[in-house]
């Protein structure tokens, strides 16, 4: 090589992903200065960490542990089987929710046996017939 092509600087390769040498980030330095600080937690973080904090209740005049989300379903199951229908109105989207994923990770839908089905028809049928009588 000659001595003027060694003076040369190189081309840079700018364009897509590869912006020019001057207009890069300094190491070290954030490109977003007021985002999220190190440590902060999210909202879902927060709630899966507090409902997961474990608890001592008296249950039958006996001390048990579990945590905070088990108690309270705990509670809510109670309360919704002693009659009370808020309770109730919360708890059947969570079991309902619950049983669909239960479905979907085994891969199988809910299916009836011959026996089920006929039973079905048959209260249908009535069920038909009464609607029809009034």
């Amino acid at each position: 090589m000659s001595e003027p092509e060694k003076d040369k600087p190189k081309e840079e390769n700018v364009g897509y992903c590869n912006p020019p040498k001057h207009t890069r980030f300094q190491a070290g330095v954030s490109g977003n200065v007021a985002g999220r600080p190190r440590g902060k937690v999210n909202m879902v973080t927060l709630l899966e960490r507090t409902l997961r904090e474990p608890i001592v209740i008296n249950e039958n005049g006996q001390r048990k542990t579990m945590t905070k989300m088990q108690a309270a379903i705990k509670k809510l199951v109670s309360q919704a089987t002693s009659g009370n229908l808020a309770a109730l109105r919360m708890l059947m989207p969570l079991v309902v929710s619950a049983e669909q994923r239960t479905n979907d990770a085994q891969g199988e839908r809910f299916s009836l046996n011959e026996a089920d089905q006929k039973v079905i028809a048959k209260i249908l049928e009535r069920f038909e017939r009464s609607t029809e009588e009034e």
